[in-house]
Formats: structure tokens, sequence, C-alpha cells
């Protein structure tokens, strides 16, 4: 059948060519239609839950709402981790489900089941929210609203606008505003006036509450028609809330303007935002799935040009952030990469000929159009993975037309016509061809189905490389031997042009007295490749282990964390310190800064932080990453910030692969809270003991001081007094209550908001002082105002600043970074080895998280993965050789590979990684496949009849070219990968150059004397029977 389709591809070529012109056609279209994005797309099993209370502290939230949703969420099918946080006001459940699970069907199944015990949660819950994960979820753009001096309204009203522009842009999933505070009519009390009358706060609350409610009068009818009742509901201007009755007093109403200012305010800004320090808010927007992310851009970029030109004259609107701009670069970047390595190729290629050299080269065009088609096809984007799956593809996908390519031209310089040695070359090479794509596919094909996160991170890269290799093999046997037969000159010298005769020359001066020596001395060689592969292993423990490298993004993030106690200015000052530092440093062109929250989602793994007045970030947007500049520029930036007394802050890099929390982190479980304070303590020392280490973070370092309002029940039951109108009059006084709502002119709707005046008037919008509480009286049962502090004594209290939780006990979390230079798994193991041996009291326990975890559920699979590319190939050779001792001798060179592999890595001051480990899997299918080669030729000329050493050394000979150009092909097609600096592809470019290196020079000796020792005695076996092989 394989002849048959070769001889149809040369005979009938005219349906060959159209048939190929359509594959290119509509590989062009797919190239220009298939969706850009840096890194890949994937579904993230991953539900967060967040509840709002406010007032609530962390013990009863974790009791009243943390503990009921998470044995809800552990009873879901496919869950595999539950942790929580709750803290003042808040509290935040996440669930991991399974990575081979529906995240859609996960993500359903956990609101649902949620929202069914939402009568059993408290009362007093302000909001639930259910948040989904998605890569997708981070922004392509963050705009700045700046503005020194605009009221929030007018800033509120012109940043809403633009939140609907963006959303009408096609491929646009989500706009939003951050960093803006609410609008609000302010109704300030004055505890004074209110004395006057003798009326407790909650008065003024109540009566507005029933003023000032929105509700549905119903309707009435009269005769055949029926009309709706409007009546009333919201205030609509600050004369009517200023008019509403509080009570009869001495023949006369108290209205609540008699007690209070009316006026428009905002609510204490949660979050503040600046822009290279000025004031402003953001507009976010981010992209739907599977839509080209540069489109998207250039819509929004497009949308708010326009909308510049009606911009009120005292705002501006800047781009602060654009996650295209690092797309561009990279792919630009990649794009070079990918000609320099096409460059290359050519170039290795000269020893064939220009006329065999252009044959060959027009595989790579077919192959890839084919390859971007089917990538295109099975819904995948044009990502950094991808793309390195193509650049890794080059150097192979011209492997099997070389071969075809050599053996056709080795037989039209024995005299055949140019079909002839078409058809009678590339039938002899085809199931040698077939046999060392199937190999190349069984090595990669597992790669496209490892585990966890990370499997679904780069599985991008060996789905492109298993199509466009499988599409080179397809061109290979069908109109590469057509375009031999038309291109390849009819009467090819003897010896070649005269680039192969100085490579022959080389092959015969220095190659044939090596194999020679060798085969007379078989042992002995075998011995010595053995011991350097051997010491090769002792570079294991040297070169340590990682998951993934932080990403060269040409941005990354500072975080503040002030004391818990901390107010925001205090957090705000440190923010200020940090754009202060950034501002003197030319390689920082923005500094996107906030306050009381984390940045907008800028990176597919990484959330915002939510709302916490003791933190801060600043997102430092650089011209470009450099990597020979960057990390000293974060060494600079680090020292400055250590000598910050008044806050702990740290410097980030983005991390490439699944969202974990820290390179090292430690949980420390067990009932109590205070006997986990004492040995996080333990373990933040140990973590802090070892080198490499920085930025550890134990959450419960401090505890968090709150003052207590220390109700007194006998006094209040005395006075009449009940404790819930006490509390509900003391957050009324501290914090506010909305009473009603308004509605503007333009129809949209505002809070109103009851708030005690400050004792300081300068000081309206900030934090009450404990003074406020000695001016607050609360209504007692026959509504008389008896002071608070009649009935409640004030003290501090310290308590926990959060408690969490992980698989269902009580928990926390100390976690660390990793130094610059340092290898995280190294690094890791020794803070493992003094963590575990810290002394643990019964029922207290400590486990790792982190990369750790990660590594070790990512690589749990890989050992599975191995086993089955290798008995997969396994099963290839022997189906291909019929018996195990020519098999043997073809896999003897993975060893081989492995050696070359592990110098690379340790030459260039790499770790063994995830992305090295793959090299390592498909350098043995690269090794295995060029054995092949060699292996089989020597069959054929057995089975011609040749001896058994005359065999050896001519097919080593014969078959050294054909190995040696793919071999260098492969190498030059990933050498501008691995000189490239990537963190992410340079292990696995590094690995294959390496192997192949060792392979190539070592295997054409090692293989050779395996065949000597293992088949001498042995009838010879081909790869396809009865072919006849020609000297």
């Amino acid at each position: 059948m394989i002849n048959s389709i070769i001889g149809f591809a040369v005979l009938r070529w005219q349906l060959t060519l159209v048939a190929f012109a359509l594959l290119a056609a509509l590989g062009a279209q797919a190239f220009l239609s298939i969706p850009r994005s840096v890194d890949p797309h994937f579904p993230i099993p991953v539900i967060v839950v967040v509840a709002i209370q406010p007032g609530a502290d962390p013990e009863d939230l974790e009791q009243t709402v943390a503990k009921p949703i998470e044995q809800v969420l552990y009873g879901l099918d496919n869950i595999t981790k539950v942790a929580s946080s709750s803290s003042n006001g808040q509290a935040v459940i996440s669930a991991e489900f399974s990575w081979a699970s529906d995240p859609e069907r996960d993500y359903d199944q956990a609101v649902r089941e949620v929202n069914a015990i939402r009568a059993q949660l408290p009362a007093g819950l302000a909001r639930l929210e259910f948040r989904k994960v998605r890569t997708t979820e981070s922004a392509v753009v963050q705009y700045a609203l700046v503005s020194p001096d605009a009221s929030w309204r007018r800033m509120e009203k012109v940043a809403k606008d633009l939140k609907e522009r963006f959303q009408r842009v096609d491929g646009v999933r989500t706009a939003t505003v951050w960093g803006l505070p609410k609008p609000e009519v302010e109704v300030v009390v004055d505890l004074g006036r209110l004395a006057e009358y003798a009326l407790p706060v909650s008065a003024v609350t109540d009566a507005l509450r029933l003023g000032g409610s929105d509700l549905p009068a119903g309707s009435v009818r009269v005769g055949e028609a029926r009309f709706n009742v409007k009546a009333g509901g919201a205030f609509r201007t600050l004369a009517e809330v200023k008019a509403v009755p509080v009570r009869a007093e001495g023949g006369r109403l108290v209205r609540v303007g008699d007690v209070a200012d009316v006026r428009w305010g905002t609510e204490e800004r949660p979050h503040i935002t600046r822009l290279n320090g000025e004031r402003a808010v953001w507009v976010t927007a981010t992209q739907k799935d599977n839509v080209n992310v540069l489109d998207v851009r250039n819509g929004l970029v497009a949308s708010a040009d326009e909308y510049r030109s009606i911009l009120p004259p005292d705002m501006k609107l800047v781009l602060g952030f654009d996650q295209s701009d690092d797309i561009s670069r990279k792919l630009a970047q990649l794009g070079r990469d990918f000609a320099i390595a096409l460059a290359i190729v050519l170039v290795t290629l000269l020893p064939l000929g220009p006329r065999a050299s252009l044959v060959v080269m027009m595989s790579v065009p077919l192959s890839l159009a084919i390859g971007v088609l089917v990538v295109n096809l099975i819904g995948y984007t044009l990502n950094q993975l991808v793309i390195a799956g193509f650049i890794l593809a080059l150097g192979l996908l011209v492997d099997d037309s070389i071969v075809v390519v050599e053996n056709i031209a080795r037989h039209l310089r024995m005299g055949m016509t140019r079909v002839q040695a078409a058809l009678a070359g590339t039938r002899q090479i085809a199931v040698a061809v077939i046999g060392c794509t199937a190999v190349l596919v069984f090595a990669f094909l597992p790669l496209a189905f490892l585990p966890e996160g990370a499997g679904k991170f780069t599985r991008g890269l060996p789905v492109s490389v298993i199509a466009t290799v499988v599409a080179s093999m397809f061109v290979a046997l069908t109109i590469i031997p057509f375009l031999a037969s038309r291109l390849l000159p009819k009467n090819e010298p003897e010896h070649g042009n005269r680039f192969l005769q100085v490579v022959q020359g080389g092959i015969h001066r220095f190659y044939q007295p090596v194999l020679h020596w060798a085969l007379e001395k078989p042992k002995i060689a075998l011995a010595a490749a053995m011991a350097l592969c051997i010491l090769a292993l002792g570079l294991i423990p040297v070169l340590g282990s990682s998951l993934f490298p932080p990403a060269d993004t040409p941005y990354f993030l500072v975080e503040v964390q002030a004391p818990e106690e901390a107010e925001k200015n205090q957090t705000a000052r440190a923010v200020a310190y940090v754009e202060e530092v950034l501002k003197g440093e030319p390689e920082v062109v923005n500094r996107l800064a906030n306050v009381g929250r984390g940045n907008p989602q800028v990176f597919y793994n990484v959330r915002e932080i939510a709302q916490k007045s003791n933190y801060g970030a600043v997102l430092a947007v650089l011209d470009e990453w450099r990597p020979a500049t960057g990390p000293a520029l974060l060494a600079r930036v680090r020292a400055k910030f250590s000598a910050y007394p008044d806050a702990r802050i740290t410097v980030s890099l983005f991390q490439n692969g699944a969202p974990i929390d820290a390179p090292i982190v430690w949980y420390i479980n067990g009932p109590q809270l205070d006997v986990i304070k004492a040995l996080s303590r333990k373990v933040e020392g140990a973590m802090k003991s070892v080198a490499g280490v920085r930025d550890v973070r134990n959450p419960l370092a401090f505890d968090r001081v709150d003052v207590a309002l220390g109700l007194d029940a006998d006094r209040a039951a005395l006075l009449g007094v009940a404790p819930a109108a006490a509390r509900r009059v003391t957050r009324l006084a501290l914090a506010g209550e909305a009473a009603g709502r308004f509605r503007d002119d333009e129809g949209d709707s505002y809070d109103v908001m009851v708030r005690l005046a400050p004792a300081d008037p300068a000081a309206m919008g900030a934090y009450q002082t404990l003074d406020a509480l000695q001016r607050v009286f609360v209504p007692s049962i026959n509504g008389a105002a008896v002071p608070l502090l009649q009935v409640a004594t004030p003290q501090l209290v310290s308590g926990p600043p959060s408690i969490n939780r992980y698989l269902q006990q009580r928990s926390v979390a100390v976690t660390a970074n990793v130094e610059q230079g340092f290898v995280t798994g190294k690094v890791g193991s020794d803070v493992a080895a003094k963590v575990r041996a810290l002394p643990l009291p019964a029922g207290y326990s400590v486990s790792i998280g982190g990369e750790a975890e990660a590594r070790s559920r990512s690589f749990s699979g890989l050992g599975g993965i191995i086993m089955l590319t290798v008995f997969g190939i396994l099963g290839i050779l022997v189906l291909e050789f019929g018996r195990f001792r020519e098999t043997l001798v073809v896999v003897g060179v993975i060893p081989l590979g492995m050696f070359g592999g592990l110098i690379a890595l340790w030459a260039n001051g790499m770790s063994i990684s995830y992305t090295a480990i793959i090299g390592f899997v498909a350098l043995i299918g690269i090794e295995i496949k060029n054995s092949i080669l060699l292996v089989d030729f020597t069959g054929q000329l057995r089975a011609q009849g040749m001896e058994l050493r005359e065999a050896i050394e001519r097919a080593g000979e014969v078959r050294f070219l054909p190995v040696l150009l793919t071999s260098v092909t492969a190498i030059g097609g990933l050498l501008p990968l691995a000189v490239s600096g990537s963190g992410l592809y340079g292990p696995l470019a590094w690995v294959i150059i390496g192997g192949l290196v060792s392979s190539t020079l070592l295997s054409r000796v090692v293989t050779p004397v395996m065949y000597l020792l293992l088949v001498r005695k042995a009838p010879p076996v081909t790869a396809e029977a009865g072919a006849e092989a020609t000297p």
C-alpha cells in the first residue's frame, strides 16, 4: 500500500499538486485567523466564594459562614481541596476540583449547592459572590481616568460611560471600573442637637428608612383601564431628605434637617488608585475565550481614542497597562527565532546540493501549513508554547525529507533516471521513515496527556509538534519524491557536490578509524560510554528540580503589607514610598498604585487581592524585560524596600504554570489557634535560617488588636436597653448605616447614609475616634435615650488577624519566595528538612504546599508517561524488526542522550524543570529515530549477503551523513530558543541540543558495537522483510 501511494504521488503528480496547493491555502487561512495570545487558554477548576458581612469578626465568620460552606463544597463530586480565610467582615472560601473534571459543570454545581444553604447563613450577610477562575480573566488593557480635582460623581459617570463603550467592543467579556468610591447622600447627625431632643441616632435612621424606600404600590383599575400607583419612595432632592419627620415634639415636628446636615458625599474610599502618582480610577476589560487578543486590544484602543475627544477638559485617559505589548514582543521574538532557525536549517542542507536543499526546504512551509491547520481545528490559540512547538518541529520536520532526498540522490549517483531514483529511493526508506515518525509521535503523544495544570499549560507544545511531524512524513512520502523527480539534476556526480565531498572526507578521515577501533575492542568502548553516562547521573542532585520559571513579562508586582491594625493612611504612605523608589528607575514607564486592594488581574494565574485596608500593590510596567539587566533592577529596589520600617514590601515576578500561593508553602494544622501560632513562628524561623529564602510571610506573626464593646447585660436590662439595639447604634455611629435610596434626574440611584459627625469636622470621611462612643445614646424600651457607656465598657482585646482553614481544619500557611540564582527544589528540600525536624504536639501536623506540592502532583504522572513512551516505542520497534535484539540495539542510545542533556543543563546553570523533563522525553524519540536508520540499513546489507563486520562499517559510513544532517538541523532549529534567555523553553531546547550532540557523536560508535555484540549470531532482519539493499 505504501509503495502504491508513493507511485501515485510521483506518477499522478497533477493531483498531488492540487491536493497540496489546497492544504497550503487552508493552512495560510488558518494562520491568519487563529487567535493569538501570550499564554495558553485552559480551564482552571477553581471556584472562589466571597462572603461579606461588615463588622463580623473572624471567629464568627469561621463558624457561621466558612465552615457551613466548606462542608457543602466537600460533598461535591471531584473536589480535591478546600481552603478558607476569615478576616474582619469577609470570608473567602476557595475550592479546587480535579483537573480531569468539567470546570463548568463543577462551577454550576457549587453555586447551586451553596445557594441552597443561603437561608442558613447569617441574616447580616451583605453579599455572597461566586468567582470563576479563568486564564482569560486577566485584563487586556488597564486604562486610568486621571483627574486631580474632578468630583467623584462626575468621574463615576465618565468611567461608567467608558465601561459601557468597552463592553460593546467585539470579543470583550467584561469591563470593570476600579477605585471609584460610591457617591452617596450623607446625613451627618449632630449628637448635640440630638441630645436637645433626647433622640437616639436610630430614630433618624428609622425615619429615613420609612420615608425613602422604593416599594411597589400595585395598580388600580378605572373603568376598562389599569394604572400603576406611584407611591413615591426614593428621595429625589436633598430638601426631601431634610424634611423627613423624626418625631413630634412640643406641638411641632422634629425633622431630619433639624438634627443633621444633609449633603452629597462619598463613602470612605476603600480602594485608592493612582497612576504615576496622580489621582485616578481604573477601567479594565477582559476577553472572551478563543478570540484574538490583538483584535480585542485594537478595538478597545480605538474606542478609547474616540472617547478622548469628548472627555471633559479636567480629565485625561491614559493607557497604563497593555497586555498586547508583551504578546506582540513575544510573538515577534519567536518569529525572529523561527526565521533564524529556518536560515540555520538551510545552511545545514548545503551538503545535499542546492537543488536537493530546495526540495527538502519545500517540506517546511507545507508541513507547517498543515500543522497550523490542525492546531486551529483542534481549538488552540497561537501562543508561546505552540510557537515553541513549531520551532522545535522545524528541526524535525525536514528529517524525513532529508533521508528521502539523500537516498534518492544516492540512487541517482548509481545511474538511475530521476523517476526511477525517486520511486526506488523512497520505497526503500519508506518503512524506516514511517517507523521513525511513529517513534516521534509516541515520544510526544504522552506529553499531550500530562496531568494537572502543568500538563494543560504545556499541552499546546506536543500537539503542535505531533501535527507538524506527522504532516512532514506525509509530505516526505508524497510530494517530495515528485519534486525530486523533477528538480534533482539528471546526472548526479558520483561523489556529490563540494560540500558533500568535504563532509564525506571528514567521515573517512575521522569516523572510520574510530569505528574500526571500537569494533576491535567492543567491550572497552561500551564500558567507556556507560561510565560517562553514570558520571552524568551524579549531576542530578547538583542541578536540583523546579516546576516553572518566572515569566519574562515586562512588568512586575510590588506588594505592601502594613500591620493588621494599621489605618489605610499608613498603608498609603508605604505605597507612596514604593512609587517614589520606582520613579527613580528609568526602565519603569508606568506605576499603577493601589491602596486597600490589589491591582486588577493582569496575569492569567494571579488573582487580584480582595479589599484589605493594610494591603497595597504597585504594578510596575517596564519598557521591556531584559534578562541581562532585569534581575539587577529587582535587586536594587528590593534593597531599598527592605529598609522601610513600617511595612513589609515584597517584589514578585509573575510565575508560569498553574496558580500557586508561593514557591515555598508550609501548612500548620490543628485545633487551637494559640498552638498553631506558636508553631508558625517556629516554622517561620526555620525558613529564615535557610540560604536562598526571602520574603517569609507568617499571617499569625502579629495579633490583630480590636476594641471590644464590653456590653454589661445586667446594667442594660436594668435600664431597658436591648443588647441588639446597643450594637446597632454603635455600628451606625462608627460606620454609618444605609437608610434609604436617592434617585437623581438621570435615573441613577444612590444610598442615603446616616453617619455620626466626628468631633473634628476636618476628620469627616476618616475613621471615628474612640471618643465617639462617649457621645452615643441608645434607645431604651420606654423611649428614653441612654448613654452607651452606661451599659458598655470598651476595652482593647487581641485576636488573630484571620482564621484560615485547610482540608476542614484550622490551619495557617507560612510562605516564602526564593532568591534569584537559587534552585527552588534545593531550597525547598533544605526548608523541608528543618520543618520536619520540629517537634509537634499531639493533634497537630505540618504539610507541604506551593511548588513542591504542585511539582509532586504534576510529576506523579510523569513516571507513567515515560513508561508509556518507552513501551510504546518498544512496541513499534518490535513490530518493525520482528525481534528484541535489534530493538535493544536501537534503544541503547537513550542513556547517551541523557548524558548530553544533563551536561547542557549544568553548563547553562539550569535546573531540571518541567519543560526540561519534556525535553528529555522528546529526546528519547529523536535519538531512537536516528538509530533506526543505522540498524535498519545494517540489516538490509546483511540480508543481501554482506559479512557482519563489513555491513556494520558500511552502514555506519553511509548512514552517518543523513543522521548528521538530521541532528544538525534539529540543533539549528532549536538554537534560537536555547540562546533566547527564556526560562520557559530554554531548558527544553538545551536538553535536546546537548542530548543530540552527545547521542550523534557517541551513538555512531556505541550502536554498531551493540549490534556486533547482540546480533552477530542471529540471522539478518530488516524493517521491511525482503527489502533489497544496494550498497
